[in-house]
């Protein structure tokens, strides 16, 4: 009886013309995977905050794309390259997530990168760095809206190298520092400035009397600017420290690549200090940023950091690319993201087709210090675009 008063009612809608109800479409399922807990805590929380702002300004505040919602899965991978392959497998296994975003550390991120070939989904790499991401450890589901160390050396090799430059570098002893120190010693030998030695100490590093005392040997007797660049992540400064040793003395002076605003305050003691930076909210001049740096500072009361602006740019990417295929599908998505070109707050980004690596601006910077501004301000010298920086394919595609 049941079947047949079934079969009546549907009879009597198609017979009045009355559409049957239509079901919503299934949301599109996210994991954000972040070191929440751990030392690039800071880190995971502006990568967070921008990505949730970034797919609230892409969708129109809507958080729908392709007509689909956007359900957001956070996981903790604690600074623990297990804990994140291990939280990534079961998103993509257990939550049945469609595509994922994430790595804080590049430890982390690679330990990740397999899980998105086993499981053939898509993984936005953000922020983590390391080169060998999108190089010999690449696979053709990862890409990556973060700049890579070849794109932070190369950008201050450009923004301080010069003839008569004598440079002694500090790396941390990590893959980040190891093959940022790698790509800065190539792109620095194309400026005619002279690599005077390459030191390398542990991110939980306090006391730097004996690497400092090496630096400060290979440099002392070189004629000309001498200069001492680092490439290290963590919460530390060790310019700070290095400084601390009187390295005038020795006419020594310090350059350094861009960081978030509590390091920038340690900056406040090097004035005109030199190098390049990924991101400082007053620099772009794009809607993008505009409405980032407004939105953020009502709501956080204060300007976005430098890792904010990568989560925005992950967000933009992926809504991008999901509204272009129409699906989730890695196949349909693959194409569709391989070439794309898409607006971030640092303005546009360009995902190259070889390594799936974002292609990006730099900016050049020297600091001044206000006394009304509670951290140093990079003040944009001229930005290092796309074309001026050599960035190479690192994968074995």
């Amino acid at each position: 009886m049941k079947t047949a008063k079934s079969l009546l009612v549907a009879g009597l809608v198609a017979g009045l013309g009355l559409a049957a109800p239509v079901r919503a479409a299934d949301p599109v399922k996210l994991a954000f995977i972040a070191d929440s807990t751990g030392p690039f805590e800071a880190y995971a929380k502006q990568t967070a905050a921008g990505f949730r702002l970034g797919l609230e300004y892409y969708t129109k505040g809507t958080m729908e794309v392709a007509g689909r919602k956007i359900v957001v899965i956070e996981k903790d991978s604690q600074f623990k390259p297990d804990v994140g392959r291990n939280v990534l497998s079961e998103a993509f296994g257990d939550d049945n997530v469609d595509f994922a975003v994430g790595g804080s550390s590049s430890a982390v991120a690679l330990a990740m990168l397999p899980v998105a070939e086993e499981f053939k989904k898509v993984l936005i790499v953000e922020p983590a760095v390391a080169d060998s991401i999108t190089g010999d450890k690449w696979n053709r589901y990862i890409f990556r809206t973060a700049r890579n160390s070849s794109q932070d050396a190369i950008s201050n090799a450009v923004a301080i190298g010069a003839p008569g430059v004598n440079i002694a570098v500090l790396g941390v002893d990590n893959a980040f520092g190891h093959d940022g120190v790698a790509a800065f010693k190539a792109a620095l030998a194309k400026t005619g400035a002279t690599l005077a030695a390459e030191e390398y100490a542990p991110a939980n590093t306090a006391d730097f009397t004996g690497v400092g005392q090496r630096l400060f040997d290979a440099l002392k007797d070189k004629p000309g600017r001498k200069l001492i660049w680092t490439v290290w992540a963590g919460a530390t400064n060790p310019l700070d420290k290095l400084a601390d040793l009187g390295p005038e003395r020795y006419g020594i002076g310090f350059a350094g690549a861009g960081n978030i605003l509590p390091i920038l305050a340690q900056y406040k003691r090097f004035p005109g200090l030199e190098g390049a930076a990924y991101y400082y909210y007053a620099i772009p001049k794009n809607p993008a940023n505009d409405w980032l740096v407004a939105e953020h500072g009502k709501r956080f009361h204060g300007p976005p950091d430098f890792f904010t602006a990568g989560g925005f740019a992950a967000a933009e990417a992926l809504v991008t690319a999901l509204d272009t295929a129409k699906s989730t599908d890695a196949e349909k998505l693959i194409p569709v993201m391989e070439g794309m070109a898409f607006d971030t707050p640092k303005g546009k980004m360009i995902f190259r087709k070889e390594d799936h690596q974002a292609l990006q601006s730099m900016y050049a910077f020297r600091i001044r210090v206000d006394p009304n501004t509670p951290w140093a301000i990079p003040e944009l010298k001229r930005e290092i675009g796309i074309g001026d920086m050599d960035v190479p394919i690192r994968n074995k595609r």
